[in-house]
């Protein structure tokens, strides 16, 4: 549910491959439909052509594998897998409450097809319009759903689909990846009477279980509802107080029955390296913000002996619910990545295999199974160092080179690290020295190979950054 803070926005990429390649084109084509194009324009061919692999529908896919598992722990919830990734800057960001400023917005985060549409950074973009479709009976989108029948009014839903965020390039970051989204409403007179319901015996009953030494998940929560991460104006604390126990109790179903069925998984395998057996998952509460909650979490889980990471996740703006027609509900929300996930679970340990379509890594998976990936192959790596000086009217960022060796080298490319930056004493002028780390997942790779590809990366980088190498 987060967003990096990332620096000022830079044009510089776009700007300069018009500069040095001729006319930029004036549309795009995203799967079947055509957009105008517009300054704001960055998002390139090879980010395109991700659009339509469809991973998520890919059955014996670790991805695929991890949504229908997660469905499982929902099935009361409306469940959507075939969104659009084309989304508007008001569905991605204006309706979730970003301010205008927020370094999300930039270009040097957000691939844009033109200023007023997208490919979405996270699945949080269709929260209000499921909700509105739900409240407004929009037949089209509800009948979206896989199971529209569990929560006809989108009520509750759960959406897994890819994002795009211009990234990093190393072994744990893609520019597309997948996430799950939860959303889950009540109306305020259904939490009225289930808390008159609740007498202080079964408060007390389910305060006494949650230390039980059978109990799967018990949780570590000393978060101080506050200042810092307060109740809104819009809800009573008692409200509140029933949509965080109901949400934390629905998170740690969803991961202890996960992580229980990993570790079978990996003792079953004859893995030497499995852990012995975990009856607990202690979870722990992180305070947290974004957005469109509040109060916000962040939700990590012992797990093999290293707490991680699982989701973000609070008490939905009410804003939200109110733009969707429906200020007589309450929500939670929880969103999180399958990769990071889906990594742990099936031991991948470079994020390029879930992209690979080599038969040796797809051939190990099976629908609803988890088991752990066996290697095929480690071929050699070949680093190459690229250095240069930076334009003298600087909108340099990281990223623009990330796409860059990205959009030349595809695949090959398995990490990128600044290893050197300084400015030169009497010019002012900034250095950088980038090291690009090749190694192809399933085939070995010629020095003579890749040289061509490096020569072409610093050509580009010549033309399209505007840099002078050194």
């Amino acid at each position: 549910m987060a967003r990096r803070a990332c620096a000022p926005l830079s044009t510089s990429c776009t700007r300069r491959q018009s500069e040095a390649g001729g006319t930029s084109p004036k549309s795009l084509d995203v799967l079947g439909t055509t957009y105008a194009t517009d300054s704001w324009t960055n998002t390139p061919p090879a980010i395109l052509a991700k659009t339509g692999r469809d991973l998520l529908h890919q059955t014996s896919h670790p991805l695929a594998i991890l949504k229908e598992l997660i469905f499982k722990e929902f099935p009361t919830f409306a469940h959507y897998d075939s969104l659009s990734p084309v989304v508007s800057t008001y569905q991605n960001f204006d309706s979730l409450g970003f301010a205008q400023d927020h370094p999300g917005r930039s270009k040097t985060d957000t691939y844009y097809v033109n200023q007023s549409t997208l490919l979405r950074t996270h699945t949080s973009a269709h929260q209000l319009q499921l909700l509105a479709a739900g409240s407004r009976d929009e037949n089209g989108i509800l009948m979206q759903a896989k199971n529209s029948a569990a929560a006809p009014r989108n009520e509750r839903f759960l959406v897994a689909a890819d994002v795009y965020r211009r990234d990093e390039i190393d072994a744990s970051h893609y520019p597309v990846f997948h996430q799950m989204e939860g959303v889950c409403t009540f109306s305020r007179e259904e939490v009225r009477d289930t808390m008159r319901q609740a007498t202080a015996a079964k408060r007390q009953d389910k305060a006494g279980k949650a230390d039980c030494p059978d109990q799967a998940a018990r949780m570590i929560d000393t978060t101080v509802v506050g200042d810092g991460n307060p109740i809104q104006a819009a809800h009573s604390a008692e409200e509140a107080a029933f949509l965080v126990d109901n949400m934390k109790q629905a998170m740690n179903d969803m991961v202890v029955h996960i992580l229980t069925k990993a570790v079978a998984a990996q003792q079953s395998s004859g893995d030497a390296c499995a852990p012995g057996n975990q009856p607990q998952f202690p979870v722990r509460w992180i305070d947290a913000y974004f957005p469109f909650t509040s109060p916000s979490w962040e939700m990590e889980v012992l797990f093999q002996g290293e707490w991680l990471e699982i989701c973000g996740c609070g008490v939905m703006k009410q804003e939200i619910l109110n733009q969707a027609d429906m200020p007589d509900r309450i929500g939670w929300a929880f969103g999180f990545g399958l990769e990071r996930l889906a990594m742990l679970l099936f031991g991948v340990q470079d994020i390029r295999l879930f992209w690979s379509s080599d038969p040796r890594f797809a051939g190990q998976f099976s629908p609803g199974r988890i088991n752990s990936f066996r290697p095929f192959s480690r071929h050699p790596s070949c680093a190459k160092d690229v250095s240069f000086w930076l334009p003298s009217e600087s909108t340099f960022h990281e990223n623009d080179i990330m796409d860059l060796v990205r959009e030349t080298a595809g695949d090959l490319v398995e990490g990128v690290k600044l290893i050197d930056s300084f400015t030169h004493p009497k010019t002012g002028k900034g250095s950088r020295c980038y090291r690009i780390n090749y190694c192809s997942m399933d085939r070995n790779v010629t020095n003579e190979e890749i040289n061509g590809v490096q020569e072409l990366v610093r050509k580009r980088m010549v033309e399209q950054l505007g840099v002078t190498l050194r």
